[in-house]
């Protein structure tokens, strides 16, 4: 479906993530705004019940932080470290109250830079987000700003813009939906010129486009307009529709999703299964087959249909590799037909290959699920 303009509309948007900033969630008082918090979560909620899954990127820790000191006799100059370790708890407590009188199960994810580059950090951290989308709860995710010591660097994720892209990566997500306090990307700066107009669609990220965006001027956010259009270049690149709206907006979310012209959109400038092989593909050297899982047929012909590795099905392992790596998937002619992430090293499926997934803790001592290698983190070759 389309609108006059070009612009895509998908009513096919499955898995969504939603990032609220600093700005928006404390209208700029450096308090959280709970009208707005709950007008969001109320959203979600529908969208919820509307079997869509949903994983919230929520900002405020520090806001809240600063808010509760202020009602205690202690030291205001505090550090922003300082300031989210007090707010943190007060964040979710909100939160969990707001979704849990919608009766929908919300979870806290506290994520840093580390988390994400490191490759069993990655690969943990997909899996319990997947786990819980699964299961109908709403994860509420934030830069863990506690050991955020990168700060100093400049190396933060930028008010959780860029979390949110890679977040949206992670979780193999349809759609990422940035709310602020504008109303999407416009052509001038709408603060100083009346005939700024905002950008409906935004086909191919390049540097015009970047030369809309302009310095934040949010004293209490971290993320301007340039973090969102990186942040959506780094979306998109993996796949991911991105829309930029205002979170004031009368029921933004809901409108997006009945197709209404709400915001920027971004479209992605790739598939998501490109992206993940290309990914994947990257890591494995074709002319070896040095690291690789040797599967029987029964699970060749299971995995075509769209199941996971299951032990049962593995008949040997070359190679050293650790749990979180990338290996080569070949069948029992040594033909690759896949590669995967693994959720156990070589050492560990050398123990647990043709057995059943029922006696993987008995055997190993340890338990990572009963995959070798999830569906999700699985990618054939045509």
């Amino acid at each position: 479906m389309s609108n006059s303009d070009g612009r895509i509309v998908s009513h096919d948007y499955k898995r969504i993530v939603v990032k609220a900033g600093t700005s928006l969630l404390t209208g700029g008082t450096g308090r959280l705004d709970m009208p707005v918090i709950s007008n969001i979560v109320t959203q979600i909620c529908t969208l919820q019940n509307k079997n869509k899954e949903i994983t919230l990127v929520s900002s405020g820790a520090v806001a809240a932080g600063r808010e509760v000191i202020g009602k205690f006799t202690v030291e205001k100059n505090l550090s922003k470290q300082a300031l989210a370790a007090i707010g943190q708890g007060r964040l979710i407590q909100v939160y969990e109250k707001l979704f849990s009188a919608k009766n929908i199960l919300s979870a806290q994810a506290l994520v840093s830079r580390r988390d994400v580059g490191d490759r069993l950090g990655y690969l943990n951290l997909r899996n319990t987000l997947l786990e819980l989308l699964s299961n109908n709860v709403v994860p509420v995710v934030n830069e863990n700003d506690v050991v955020a010591l990168e700060e100093l660097a400049g190396k933060v994720f930028g008010d959780n813009d860029t979390l949110s892209a890679l977040v949206a990566n992670l979780v193999d997500a349809d759609l990422l939906v940035i709310l602020g306090k504008v109303n999407g990307l416009y052509t001038k700066d709408p603060t100083l010129h009346n005939d700024a107009k905002v950008i409906s669609v935004v086909e191919k990220l390049d540097q015009g486009v970047s030369s809309y965006a302009g310095p934040s001027s949010d004293d209490f956010g971290r993320g301007g307009m340039l973090t969102k259009i990186e942040a959506a270049r780094l979306a998109t690149a993996s796949g991911v529709d991105v829309v930029m709206a205002s979170g004031y907006e009368d029921n933004a979310l809901i409108r997006i999703f009945n197709g209404e012209n709400v915001g920027t959109l971004f479209k992605a400038t790739t598939t998501k299964l490109e992206s993940r092989k290309r990914w994947m593909l990257s890591a494995i050297d074709f002319t070896t087959n040095s690291i690789a899982i040797k599967i029987d047929n029964g699970a060749n012909d299971a995995l075509v249909k769209g199941s996971s590795l299951l032990p049962p099905g593995v008949i040997s392992c070359s190679g050293e590799f650790s749990r979180g790596e990338i290996v080569a998937i070949v069948n029992h002619k040594n033909d690759i037909i896949g590669v995967g992430i693994t959720n156990y090293s070589m050492a560990d499926i050398s123990e647990i290959k043709s057995f059943n997934s029922s006696d993987i803790k008995k055997m190993i001592g340890h338990y990572y699920g009963d995959e070798i290698i999830h569906r999700d983190n699985l990618v054939l070759l045509d």
